[in-house]
Formats: C-alpha cells, structure tokens, sequence
C-alpha cells in the first residue's frame, strides 16, 4: 500500500527519534532540539569528529571532464566566490577531481590557517569522465591531489559515484589504499559519494566508511530514489555514526526559481534528523545569502509537529 506523505513524515520523525540536523547518537542521550537551524553552524560528521559548517560549499555544478559551472567562472570570479563564502560562514568546501575546482581553494583563502575549514575531494575511478584513460592507484592520486590544492592532507577524501551494490568487494583496493592513507595522516576520513539506493544500502553495514554523501531533497529530483524510500536508508546510516553530507537539495538547480520549492526542500532536510550537512552548487554572491537566509527560517519541529 502506498505510504502517504504526512504518515511519512511522521514515521522518519519517530524513526530518528526526533533528532535534528547535525545532532549525535554518540552520548546516548536524546539532546534537546535547537530553537533554529543557523546556517554556519559547527557540526560534526558522524565518529568522524570532523567538523564543518552546516552549509557547505559544491563546486561541482553540471561538473564533468575536470570543469563545471564554477569553474567557467573564471580564476578571479571564482576565487571572489569562494573567499565571499568562507567569509559569511562556509567551512566546507567539496571539490573533486572530476570537477577541476582543486587549484582554485587555497588562492582563494589565501591568509587563512588550513584547520580553519574543511577539504572534500574525490577519486574518479569510472571509465570515461576524465581526459585520460588511466585509473591511478589511490596513493598515486592523492600525493598529485595535495599538490593541486597546496595542503598536506585533504579531510574527507571519496570514491565519486558508486552505483554498484557490490561495492564492498568491487573496489576493495581502492579502499584499503584510502585506510592506509588515513593512517598516514593524509587524510582524515573516507567514503563514497553514492548514485544509486542500493549502493547506498550497504553504507551502514560497512565499518570503513565514515562519511557518505546523498542524494536528498522532498520530491526526489536527481534522487536514487522516492523519498520515502531513500530517507530510512539515511536514518540506518545515520544510526550506524556514519557522517552524511547531503547533495541535490535543490534538485541540481531544479528549484533555483522557486521560492516555495527551495523553501520546502530546506524544512525537509533540515528537518530529518539524518542529514549532518549539506552542499549548495552557489554560482553568485546572492545565492549564498540567500539560501543562508533561507535556512535559518526553517522552525525546527518536535516530533509531534512534524506532519
């Protein structure tokens, strides 16, 4: 029988136990919900222990064969955004190898001590997607990685775009390069950014992930699947102490202009209590702001107003 949305709600809402956005099933004790969601706000991935704002930074927008959206901004203009986010609260900056956006970070925040935020970046281990054929050996991207960005370790460090449920044993080199690198204090943290429920699915069963990022918004678009079907995989991963950066949440630009639809998306998320913190493709100043904005008008709800 199809589950309608208000009985959906309800359920994610008691399925979390009522626990907002950024919050830790670590002490075992419920914490008390926040009186507002504040857009930069330090909150901690999982048993990661790393912290980040709770708005991130994606630059990743309509990403592919090393450049997106915000890289064809341009070096000035797209430094000018970077260092415009950082300065309004954005400690989160997810990049990828796919994308291009490595050189342009460590310019852009220029002055600024590197603990100070938080470096995503991405393996591209599919065929096609990139210029070369080759599919390097983790340790092998990682020292040209840290060279493009200037740093001597990246915090949360991915395998881009999983899709197949056999993940676990599939790409078991990759993963025990990454732990080995994690242990060298390359990076901090490890996972995959997932494209497909099922590849999802195995996150919470696998000790080696720490930090997943998901597909999530309240209609499904550029989901893996509906929401009433992807959040409680969310909430087991969630339960399991695995960090989740949430990505899509306008629907890859879908509610751009959309007041309402954005709106909507916001009180969803914010609201499931499965979700740490997520990444916004922001191509102008004013989107920024705005989506800052936009956040903190989200009322957090008790499990009773959550309809």
């Amino acid at each position: 029988m199809k589950i309608q949305r208000r009985e959906f709600l309800k359920q994610s809402a008691a399925g979390v136990g009522g626990l907002l956005l950024g919050s830790e099933l670590l002490s075992g004790a419920e914490p008390k919900p926040p009186t507002k969601f504040g857009p930069y706000d330090t909150v901690t991935l999982g048993k990661s222990k790393i912290k980040v704002s709770r708005v991130g930074f994606g630059t990743g927008m309509r990403g592919g064969n090393r450049q997106s959206n915000q890289t064809k901004l341009g070096k000035e203009k797209f430094e000018t955004l970077l260092r415009f986010s950082y300065d309004q609260g954005v400690r989160l900056f997810d990049l990828a190898d796919l994308y291009g956006s490595h050189p342009y970070v460590i310019p852009a925040l220029k002055g600024i001590p590197r603990e100070k935020y938080a470096l995503v970046s991405k393996i591209w281990f599919r065929p096609r997607g990139i210029p070369e054929q080759e599919r390097p050996a983790a340790e092998v991207l990682v020292q040209r990685f840290l060279k493009e960005l200037k740093t001597d370790y990246i915090d949360i460090l991915q395998l881009h775009c999983v899709t197949s449920k056999k993940w676990p044993s599939e790409l078991e080199v990759y993963m025990n390069d990454m732990a080995k690198l994690k242990k060298k204090g390359m990076i901090r943290a490890h996972g995959m950014s997932f494209h497909n429920l099922q590849a999802l699915s195995q996150a919470s069963k696998e000790p080696w992930v720490d930090v997943v990022h998901a597909r999530i918004n309240h209609t499904g678009d550029k989901m893996d699947g509906k929401p009433e079907v992807v959040v409680p995989v969310l909430q087991q991963i969630h339960k399991a102490g695995k960090g989740i950066i949430g990505m899509k949440l306008v629907g890859e630009g879908k509610y751009r202009d959309s007041d309402a639809l954005r709106n909507e998306a916001l009180d969803f998320v914010l609201n499931l209590g499965s979700v740490n913190a997520m990444i916004v493709g922001f191509e102008k100043k004013w989107e920024v702001d705005d989506f800052a904005a936009r956040v903190e008008r989200v009322k957090p709800k008790k499990k009773s107003e959550v309809a």
